[in-house]
């Protein structure tokens, strides 16, 4: 479709991948079924192990929240990649491509908003004890949740309108392997200026903002456990929350390098956004479930009853 000033509207995007290397498609593929593979499997049974009912507290029910969204950031974006990693053709339709990256932005705002109500559960846990079952209450928790999906649905809508309201023309190849801000930017024939220190400002909304609560909620729950005289309930108090710290460094450097330098389109990139979207979301079970020691007497015992049914059912006349 032509524009007055001579620009072809793209209608559809073709997606580069990863790399352009043919020698390296099959091995991509594989690495990256098997990181998905482990990612479903890892996730899928956090969301299992934490129903159990020894589990029923807020922080395991933040944690099964977080791991559905893991699901659901890497469902987003993977599949695409697979198929596009063994096909001849890469192209993402224009309303698949607003979808993908309407999904993205609302799954990453929102998981960045209940990483700071985690880290407000764990704030109250620590510095208000005898509190702590009255201020997080179920319908609390479901309150912290629902306002972390209603952020992100707003910041994402936002980001989403503003990107597809620019003049995006040829050429319609994204250096990239899903469609994302930066690089639909790349695309964009008019100024971009005032969208950079937009997304610049949403940039700071969306990370840094949950960031410094949650930095803030550890310097109090630092200073508490400081006053602890058991240096048990001291090691006991800092294990529950350096999982949790583990997840939120891991988020806000790889989000902060690919936003803060939106037309940047260096390889480098692509490499943060892989961690981002599908590294990431395959380490949070192992960071929860191995540092955390109730997580892990549960899983034992899925385990030990799974086998224990399996091998029931083998020997099973």
């Amino acid at each position: 479709q032509e524009t007055p000033g001579n620009h072809t509207l793209l209608t559809e995007f073709v997606l580069a991948g990863l790399s352009s290397r043919p020698e390296l498609q099959h091995l991509l593929f594989f690495t990256i079924c098997f990181i998905y593979s482990m990612t479903l499997i890892g996730n899928l049974l956090i969301c299992t192990v934490t129903v159990h009912p020894t589990l029923q507290m807020p922080m395991y029910f933040f944690l099964r929240v977080l791991a559905f969204l893991d699901i659901s950031t890497a469902s987003v974006v993977v599949p695409k990649m697979l198929v596009n990693l063994l096909s001849e053709d890469r192209s993402i339709s224009y309303l698949g491509c607003v979808t993908q990256l309407y999904c993205v932005v609302f799954l990453a705002a929102t998981e960045w908003y209940l990483l700071a109500a985690m880290a407000y559960d764990r704030y109250v846990a620590v510095c208000w004890p005898l509190r702590y079952a009255a201020i997080m209450s179920s319908r609390a928790c479901l309150a912290l949740v629902l306002l972390s999906c209603c952020s992100g649905q707003v910041v994402s809508v936002l980001q989403t309108a503003w990107v597809f309201t620019l003049s995006l023309c040829g050429p319609r190849r994204i250096n990239y392997f899903f469609c994302d801000i930066p690089p639909l930017l790349v695309l964009s024939c008019t100024d971009t200026s005032l969208y950079e220190r937009q997304l610049i400002s949403a940039t700071v909304l969306v990370i840094f903002t949950p960031f410094c609560l949650i930095l803030l909620s550890y310097a109090c729950i630092i200073s508490s456990i400081l006053k602890i005289s058991s240096a048990e309930s001291r090691h006991k108090a800092f294990s529950t929350c350096s999982s949790h710290l583990t997840v939120v460094t891991l988020y806000c450097a790889s989000g902060t390098l690919i936003y803060l330098q939106p037309k940047s389109s260096k390889d480098a990139k692509k490499i943060l956004a892989l961690i981002y979207t599908t590294v990431i979301p395959t380490l949070n079970p192992l960071i929860y479930s191995l540092r955390n020691k109730e997580v892990k007497e549960v899983l034992i015992r899925v385990v030990a009853v799974a086998a224990s049914f399996s091998s029931d059912s083998v020997t099973w006349p």
